[in-house]
Parts: C-alpha cells; sequence; structure tokens
C-alpha cells in the first residue's frame, strides 16, 4: 500500500485481541509503533505483555464503556466472536455476542467518535448455492446461524455509515488455513491434520477428498486486517471486501503431508452436514475491488501456506 493512502493510526483497540488471530493482528501494530489494547475473555491473559489487556465478555457494556473512555483508542478491529460450530449449537448465545454485542459496541464507538471499526466477517454470509467463482455483488442469505449473525452486524454498520457517518469497514474471509486452528470452527481441520501428522497421531477428514473451497492463509488475514484498518477512507469505494487465497482439496493437502511424513495416517469420513457447507461455497472469490482499492495482494500460495503450517507444527511438536 501506498503511504499516500494510509491514515495516521496512533492507538488501536482488538476485541478478540488475545488469541492466535488477535495476538497476531496486534504484533504488526506494535510493530508499526501503534499503541495496542486488547480486549478478550478471562483466562486469555498473554504472557508477552505487549499489548494493555482487559479481560471481560463482549456483553459487557460497561467494560467496554470504561475501555473507550480510558484509552480512547483510534480505532476498532472486532475479531470477538463465537465460533461456526459454537454457533449452530447455541444459536442464542451466537446472536447476544457475534450480532447483538458487535451492534451495541459500534454504537458506542459512533458515539465516541472512534473509527475506522473493522469488522471480520466471513463469506458464510451468503448461502452455499454460488458457482465456482464467487461475484463481488453476490446476495447474502445465510443458512447457518454464524453467517446470520455476521451479515445482521454488517447491515447494521453500513446503516450507521450512512446515518452518521460511523467509519464501518468490513473484510469477509474464507476458510482460514491456520496452524492454531480453534476447535469450533468447522472449517479448522486442515491446521488439525497437519499438527496430528506432526505429533505423529492419525486424522479423519469430516469431508471428502476432493470437497475443497476458497482459503487464505492466516498470515494474509492478519496482514490484510493490518493494512485495511490503516487504509485512507477515501480510497475505499466498498462497505465490505471479500478476499481469496488459494483453492485446495483435502487430497492435496494429504499429499503435501506425506512428503514430510510418509507415514502419516490420513483417512476421510465425511459428516454430511460439513462436506455439503464446504462443497457449497464458492472455489474462488472475485477479491478485485480490494486489490484496486487498498493494494490487498496474497502473499501466500496452497504451497507456501502449507510449508509454513507444517513448519510450525514442527517446531512445536
Amino acid at each position: 500500500m501506498r503511504e499516500r493512502d494510509t491514515m495516521a493510526i496512533s492507538k488501536v483497540l482488538i476485541t478478540g485481541g488475545n488469541g492466535n488471530l488477535g495476538r497476531l493482528v496486534s504484533d504488526l501494530f506494535v510493530g508499526a509503533g501503534i499503541e495496542v489494547i486488547s480486549f478478550d475473555l478471562p483466562g486469555t491473559e498473554p504472557a508477552d505483555g505487549v499489548a494493555a489487556t482487559h479481560l471481560g465478555d463482549m456483553r459487557d457494556t460497561d467494560a467496554l464503556q470504561s475501555i473507550l473512555i480510558e484509552h480512547q483508542p483510534d480505532a476498532v478491529i472486532h475479531l470477538a466472536s463465537l465460533l461456526s460450530g459454537s454457533s449452530e449449537a447455541n444459536p442464542s448465545d451466537a446472536w447476544a455476542i457475534n450480532a447483538t454485542a458487535s451492534i451495541n459496541l459500534m454504537q458506542m464507538c459512533a458515539d465516541a467518535g472512534v473509527g475506522p471499526f473493522v469488522f471480520a466477517s466471513t463469506i458464510a454470509t451468503y448461502a452455499n448455492e454460488y458457482p465456482r467463482l464467487l461475484p463481488e455483488d453476490a446476495a447474502q442469505w445465510p443458512d447457518n446461524v454464524y453467517g446470520a449473525t455476521k451479515v445482521a452486524v454488517e447491515r447494521m454498520g453500513v446503516w450507521m455509515k450512512k446515518a452518521r457517518g460511523f467509519d464501518f469497514r468490513c473484510l469477509r474471509f474464507p476458510m482460514v488455513l491456520s496452524p492454531f486452528a480453534p476447535p469450533g470452527a468447522l472449517t479448522a481441520y486442515p491446521g488439525h491434520a497437519v499438527n496430528a501428522a506432526a505429533q505423529g497421531e492419525a486424522f479423519t477428514f469430516p469431508v471428502a477428498a476432493d470437497t475443497g473451497m476458497s482459503t487464505i492463509f492466516l498470515r494474509d488475514v492478519t496482514r490484510s486486517l493490518f493494512e485495511f484498518t490503516r487504509a485512507d477512507r477515501a480510497v475505499l469505494t466498498r462497505h465490505a471486501y471479500n478476499l481469496h487465497g488459494f483453492h485446495f482439496t483435502p487430497a492435496q493437502l494429504v499429499d503435501r503431508i506425506k512428503v514430510e511424513w510418509p507415514g502419516a495416517e490420513m483417512s476421510f469420513d465425511p459428516d454430511a452436514r460439513v462436506d455439503a457447507l464446504i462443497a457449497g461455497w464458492p472455489d474462488e472469490i472475485d477479491d478485485q475491488a480490494a486489490r484496486d482499492d487498498w493494494g490487498w495482494q496474497p502473499e501466500f500460495g496452497f504451497d507456501a501456506c502449507v510449508t509454513e503450517v507444517i513448519r510450525l507444527a514442527m517446531r512445536n511438536s
């Protein structure tokens, strides 16, 4: 991104800031000399202490209001969310945390003049019935609880942007391939497979060998959030941007794993619900607007991504 296309930010609040994604995003901002305030659940305290940490629940509006008053951040990156699998199991909690609490936070930020407000969304906001290439302006009709909560926040954010001048920004991510894959995400199996191989454990994929979808590597996710938050508002032509990294299938992943660990035990026992969900999502996503407006460009293709995930898994095994 060109320097003239960036905005000056000296302090940022990251919700969900103590998770693996949040810590990596925090590192980028701290490395750029930007102060970070992290908000996350009790028990998630980081050991390094690079950011000012506040503990609490997203539903605690008083706690969040106090943080905004005390720290007066320039920007907010909202990552805190109940994940897809947990959302399906607890739809009421998912709505309270992902939708209501997020909207409350946006309203507090708007009242305090805080912005940009960057919302991490998902292609789960689309129904899984689109063609191989997802167009930028596809209609959003999610068929899962997680996607429904996310699209609700998107709609309110856009309304607040139009009605109140709120600097709402949204990135929609496809499957995130991560070496730190959380258990509550339905799309976490690629990272789990690599970690299992590194530990000498057998792994069974919950999808068929040829079931794939649009994917992005964790480090491209963190970099996109860093760059998008700092992008000058004047260059952004859309309220929300879809991102794409690469497409792969579990069979390709198994082949790559067995190059490193020839004896790895990998098998397939598709869960009909998960397999249909992944198979129905697009293989590729049109992200040309992000490339044109703020210079988005993925750094990791499939091979580079898996090589890095394997390296991290071996280091931690």
